[in-house]
């Protein structure tokens, strides 16, 4: 058997790593579908993410609690660092995101998430003074290109406010791509699962607490509708993607798994033609066609 040629039973938990890979991605791209039929009520970002965290909640307080019983104790130093970066990453990023989602396509808003990886690379160019190569900013200008050609389509057909929200998601996605930058030492200190849990908590708590501050409490009473759709947004785009993803990068690793994760934005394009009746035309597809390239690009060089 060479090195590039797997066993049956290898081959089988590659596949299976991959299929979850799969799942986690396309259950994570659908977090914005979800959002678009929450907006359909009388709903907005404050209260839809409030939502989504309550019903969240309850399943990474359990993994924190039991990661806190099984694993050795933090520093003071690594408490601070995990509040940070929960505030940045997971409440300050899906706020941005949700108030994007009220302007823009589900399809739009997943092109531009997408680009998170160049924002990591730009960043590191830009402040920590990393140097890269002709492939990367090759990658860059195709990725950017297929979101401006996307853009461009949406803002003739989706009215003033598409480039209102586009700023929001940019900004989503480069509140993201600073949470992944910042992370990097302290997940290989903390462990994967242990910081995404304690993180989750933490922004839970603020997107709860921001609802109480900028709410009236009766906000809280909506249609059975959406408490449905927000359980559906907590459990299987929140939750499950999340710990679906970990398993699958002990699987197959992070370089393959963050490959199978470009279904993400195909798969919100068709879903959002199938659920929400937004049209897909020719440039959309091929605006998608030059993100996912620029980004298999970038995956390739990282590889």
């Amino acid at each position: 058997m060479t090195s590039t040629t797997l066993s049956p039973s290898s081959r089988q938990t590659f596949l299976a790593g991959l299929a979850i890979a799969v799942s986690g991605a396309i259950l994570f791209s659908a977090k914005a579908i979800v959002a678009k039929l929450i907006y359909r009520y009388p709903v907005d970002a404050v209260t839809l993410i409030a939502f989504r965290m309550i019903f969240s909640l309850p399943f990474f307080a359990a993994v924190a609690i039991w990661q806190a019983k099984t694993a050795m104790p933090l520093s003071t130093a690594d408490r601070i660092r995990i509040v940070v970066l929960g505030l940045l990453g997971y409440y300050l990023s899906s706020f941005l995101d949700f108030i994007g989602l009220q302007y823009i396509t589900a399809g739009l808003e997943r092109l531009i998430l997408f680009l998170t990886p160049s924002f990591v690379l730009l960043i590191s160019v830009l402040f920590l003074k990393k140097k890269i190569g002709a492939l990367e900013w090759m990658a860059l200008v195709v990725s950017y290109l297929g979101t401006v050609l996307v853009f461009v389509h949406d803002a003739k057909t989706g009215g003033a406010n598409v480039a209102l929200g586009s700023v929001f998601v940019l900004a989503s996605a480069v509140s993201y791509a600073l949470y992944l930058l910042l992370s990097g030492e302290l997940v290989r200190r903390v462990g994967a699962m242990r910081l995404v849990a304690y993180a989750m908590c933490v922004s839970s708590i603020a997107c709860i607490g921001q609802f109480f501050v900028l709410r009236p409490v009766s906000m809280l009473a909506q249609p059975n509708a959406v408490y449905g759709l927000s359980l559906i947004n907590a459990v299987f785009c929140t939750v499950l993607p999340v710990f679906l993803t970990m398993i699958a990068v002990s699987r197959i690793g992070a370089p393959t798994a963050s490959q199978a994760g470009m279904v993400g934005p195909v798969s919100t394009l068709f879903m959002g033609a199938l659920i929400l009746d937004e049209p897909i035309t020719a440039i959309q597809l091929a605006g998608t066609a030059l993100v996912l390239s620029g980004i298999y690009l970038l995956s390739k060089k990282k590889a």
